[in-house]
């Protein structure tokens, strides 16, 4: 199985952890952030897995050639100019259609999440659902949320200004917070219509709008941490440690 791992940004909110190295080396109990969703990765038999590079780019390559590459073929886009998630995945969509396995979901993964949700079970539920996507999502505080409708399909969001978005006229029923985690079918790819710099989320929503299966999986019983900022890694290590 395949994953891609969103580690290319510049990790604003991590300074001054990030001064010196990018977030996906920024460490948490001894281990970096790559190491861990690295590790979460690989238990749930993903064996390849690319990963998306910008900022101190050669330090995440040197990370990966020390480590031998954690026994996975790892493969690193590096971009030149970062591309947010979608344009991140666009151009690393050739790693995921190389072998024309378009009914072999993988697994888009925030180097800056840590979590406990269960990566087989959402990749099951995948399945079953025959989305072309699906989100992991819980029901927590966030100013921005994903709308769903009864069929936990995704109809829409609700922007950080409290400005709604929605997928024609279908009514929401859940207002929901992302979590940073994708199953995703290959053959959402070539249906991928924005170029350069643009979020996933424009392109699930323009999907939707084309009555495509964006869908839902539940992860409210699951932990779940954005270590995104440095009092959230500090929180991190102190309830490890407790």
């Amino acid at each position: 199985m395949k994953a891609m791992i969103l580690a290319a940004g510049l990790g604003t909110r991590l300074r001054p952890l990030t001064d010196d190295r990018p977030k996906a080396l920024v460490e948490l109990s001894g281990r970096t952030l790559l190491d861990i969703t690295l590790e979460r990765l690989k238990e749930s038999g993903v064996r390849e897995v690319i990963v998306n590079v910008h900022h101190f780019a050669d330090m995440v390559i040197d990370h990966l050639d020390t480590h031998d590459s954690f026994g996975m073929r790892i493969e690193v886009s590096r971009e030149e100019t970062l591309l947010d998630t979608g344009g991140g995945l666009r151009k690393a969509a050739w790693f995921f259609l190389e072998d024309d396995r378009l009914d072999e979901p993988f697994v888009l993964h925030n180097v800056d999440i840590i979590s406990t949700i269960d990566l087989d079970r959402m990749i099951r539920h995948h399945r079953n659902s025959q989305s072309v996507a699906t989100l992991a999502v819980q029901d927590r505080e966030t100013s921005r949320k994903l709308l769903f409708d009864e069929q936990a399909q995704l109809c829409g969001r609700r922007r950080s200004d409290g400005a709604i978005e929605r997928v024609e006229s279908r009514p929401h029923s859940l207002a929901l917070a992302f979590s940073g985690v994708h199953v995703i079918s290959p053959r959402l790819l070539p249906m991928m219509r924005e170029e350069g710099v643009f979020s996933i989320i424009d392109e699930y929503m323009r999907l939707a709008s084309r009555s495509l299966r964006i869908g839902a999986f539940r992860a409210d019983e699951y932990s779940w941490r954005d270590v995104g900022r440095p009092e959230s890694v500090r929180q991190a290590v102190e309830d490890e440690s407790a």
